[in-house]
């Protein structure tokens, strides 16, 4: 399969994932409600909603939201522009997939961002579940949606000193937001690898044109001329 078959198989699968996943909990889970994955209490699907960028983070601002999802849309069109010409100088497969990855998450939250909005009623804060409306109805307008986030990993809790508490690991966020941390781990972790294997795979180049023997056609030097010319001389006496 070529790398771009490859690359859009890869995206086409973690947004089929990711937005399965959120559709699923924006229409059956309450505002804040949450389940415990297998029996665990340091990992559940907990339902929240938030307006700005990965793992909750906002951008305080009236124009805020709007300006994150332009900014995201550019973003993932230069992601597509990088992946082609990456394609074209047949840079190695696991940094394109690497790329890839970060594109399929920026478009996941793009999708939340642009139609959530328009397709669903809000979730009510103090009980219930949100519909699907006929489009353009819903609780926010074109690009003013919010995006759903649904895993949960408080691995532990530490009573501070000053009576605070704090958790490992506390943000919640989707399958979008995990694809991006991991093509972006990926890149930082195996760059030397696999850029390493992509020199070792290039074929060996030809050897330096002043390593190559040179042949009965090199043109003769003064003295090799002299010396044949005894030899010819020495020759026509013998004769």
């Amino acid at each position: 399969m070529k790398k771009g078959y490859q690359v859009a198989l890869l995206v086409l699968v973690v947004l089929l994932i990711d937005q399965a996943t959120k559709f699923y909990i924006k229409t059956t889970f309450e505002y804040n409600g949450e389940v415990l994955i297998f029996g665990q209490e340091w990992a559940r699907l907990h339902f929240v909603e938030n307006e700005g960028m990965a793992f909750g983070m906002t951008l305080d601002w009236e124009y805020g939201k709007l300006t994150l999802s332009l900014f995201r849309i550019l973003m993932v069109a230069g992601l597509i522009f990088w992946i082609k010409t990456l394609i074209e100088e047949k840079m190695p497969t696991g940094f394109i997939m690497s790329v890839g990855l970060i594109t399929a998450g920026a478009l996941g939250n793009i999708i939340d961002s642009a139609i959530y909005g328009m397709i669903f009623s809000a979730s009510p804060y103090h009980g219930g579940l949100a519909e699907v409306v006929p489009w353009g109805t819903g609780y926010a307008s074109l690009l003013h949606g919010k995006v759903v986030d649904m895993f949960y990993f408080p691995m532990h809790t530490w009573e501070l000193s000053n009576g605070d508490t704090f958790t490992f690991f506390s943000p919640i966020f989707n399958v979008a937001d995990a694809a991006i941390t991991t093509g972006v781990l990926s890149i930082l972790i195996f760059q030397q690898h696999f850029f390493r294997d992509s020199t070792e795979s290039k074929p060996a180049e030809t050897p330096a044109a002043a390593e190559v023997s040179t042949t009965d056609d090199t043109p003769a030097t003064e003295g090799d001329n002299a010396e044949n010319q005894e030899l010819d001389q020495a020759d026509t006496g013998k004769s």
